[in-house]
C-alpha cells in the first residue's frame, strides 16, 4: 500500500484519541464533574501492645483487634486510629488501643509508618499510621468498640500467621528486634519518663 493510499484510508476511519475512556479527552467537553475525585490526607496512630515484656520470650503476648470484611471474614490487625486535634501520635496510639482493646498501655519506641491509598464516598485517600511499640499496662481486654468484631491476646510467635496485612508482618519483625534489645532493668521502672530503649 503507498503512503497516499494509507492517508486516504486513514481520512476515511480516523482513531479517536478520547473514544473508551482510555485517555483524556482535550478541552474537557467529554468530562463530567464525577471524573475527577479530590484527594485528602489522613493521619492515623496505633501499634503494638505487648504484654509481658521482661519475661521469657515464649510467654510473650501481643493484643489484637479482629473486623469483619464484607466478605464475612475476621481480619486481624493492630489497633489503630485518627489523631484528634492537639494529641500528639504516641497519645493517639495509647487512646486508640485503650478505645479498641480496653487495656492500657505505654509507648516504648517507634516501629514505623504505613501510608497507603484507598478511595471511599467519591475521594482519593491517601493515609499514614504511625505505629509504635507499646507495653501493656493494665486493664482486661473489651471487643465493646463497635468497629472491633474481637479482641484476643496473640502469642508473639503466632503473631505473623494471625496478622492480615503484610505491613504489619514488617512491624511485627521490626518489634521482635526492639524487644531483644531492651534492657530488663529499664522495665522495672515503667513510670520513669526518662526512660529508654537500651
Amino acid at each position: 500500500m503507498s503512503p497516499a493510499e494509507r492517508a486516504n484510508r486513514n481520512r476515511r476511519n480516523p482513531r479517536r484519541r478520547g473514544s473508551g475512556g482510555k485517555s483524556p479527552v482535550r478541552g474537557g467537553s467529554a468530562a463530567t464533574p464525577h471524573t475527577r475525585m479530590r484527594t485528602v490526607r489522613e493521619t492515623s496512630a496505633g501499634g503494638l501492645v505487648v504484654d509481658g515484656l521482661g519475661g521469657p520470650p515464649d510467654q510473650l503476648c501481643a493484643a489484637l483487634i479482629g473486623r469483619t470484611d464484607r466478605r464475612g471474614r475476621l481480619l486481624w490487625s493492630l489497633p489503630k486510629g485518627h489523631i484528634e486535634k492537639g494529641e500528639t501520635a504516641e497519645e493517639t496510639a495509647m487512646r486508640e488501643v485503650h478505645e479498641e482493646t480496653g487495656v492500657r498501655s505505654k509507648v516504648l519506641a517507634e516501629l514505623g509508618s504505613i501510608d497507603y491509598w484507598f478511595v471511599t464516598e467519591g475521594r482519593r485517600v491517601h493515609k499514614t499510621v504511625h505505629h509504635y511499640l507499646l507495653r501493656y499496662l493494665g486493664g482486661e481486654l473489651s471487643d465493646a468498640d463497635i468497629e472491633v468484631t474481637e479482641v484476643a491476646w496473640v502469642p508473639l510467635t503466632e503473631l505473623r500467621a494471625r496478622l492480615a496485612y503484610a505491613d504489619e508482618r514488617k512491624l511485627a519483625d521490626v518489634a521482635d528486634q526492639l524487644i531483644a534489645d531492651i534492657d530488663p532493668a529499664w522495665l522495672k521502672d515503667a513510670d520513669d519518663p526518662g526512660a529508654a530503649l537500651g
